[in-house]
């Protein structure tokens, strides 16, 4: 008995049949959503790294305040600001983008600090053998420091894209069409928590691929020893 009602409580066959096409919608809408992210994010904190290489002071300053602060501040409070507050000055966004933008902002903090420690990381003997041969700054920043950088923050860039991606559930807040949202909806037309598990089935289908290919490019990209 007590089975019986766990089966028809938490996997209701004929709800979950019901809302399927949903969670399937979100499904995709989260994928938009982490691709998204996961391209800005990263693009955009490769630049600062690259930009903070020429130690310029003023502008090394406002790159560091801003990581800080974009490190500091939770994913959640960024998209509810983007939403709800900025329409206050008369700047109006989808919840679509203010989800991705939150999230590619944090991504990006997290991303700047991961490609400088990658930076830092290259011995100065690096640099100063490749200035000896003629290259210029640029040219032993980009052909010589950055590919041995990059190399070095694979597992760590690897780790923190997996966990700002699953952030976008937090989109559900601002009713963005997810995974979560879908799920969440379908609760509370159907009365019942099977398209909740129905939902989390779905992260698990889209996010374990993406945690073994983190273990693959990981194990693909590590220094050899």
């Amino acid at each position: 008995m007590q089975l019986e009602r766990l089966a028809d409580t938490f996997f209701n066959l004929q709800v979950m049949q019901q809302y399927l096409p949903k969670i399937v919608e979100g499904f995709f809408i989260t994928i938009q959503i982490a691709l998204a992210v996961v391209l800005a994010g990263i693009a955009s904190g490769l630049l600062l790294a690259l930009v903070r290489a020429f130690r310029i002071k003023a502008l090394n300053f406002f790159i560091i305040l801003c990581v800080d602060i974009l490190r500091a501040l939770p994913p959640l409070v960024l998209i509810i600001g983007f939403y709800f507050a900025l329409p206050a000055i008369g700047i109006r966004m989808s919840a679509w983008v203010a989800t991705w933008l939150a999230l590619s902002l944090v991504l990006m903090a997290f991303a700047e600090e991961i490609f400088w420690a990658g930076i830092l990381a290259v011995p100065k003997g690096q640099w100063e053998a490749a200035r000896s041969t003629g290259l210029s700054f640029v040219q032993t920043l980009t052909d010589v420091v950055m590919p041995q950088a990059v190399r070095l923050t694979i597992p760590p860039l690897t780790n923190r894209t997996i966990a700002i991606t699953k952030g976008t559930a937090l989109g559900a807040v601002v009713a963005v069409g997810e995974i979560l949202y879908q799920a969440q909806t379908a609760y509370s037309f159907s009365y019942n928590p099977s398209p909740l598990v129905l939902g989390a089935v779905a992260y698990l289908i889209l996010f374990i691929p993406v945690v073994y290919f983190g273990r693959w490019v990981e194990t693909r990209f590590a220094w050899k020893r």
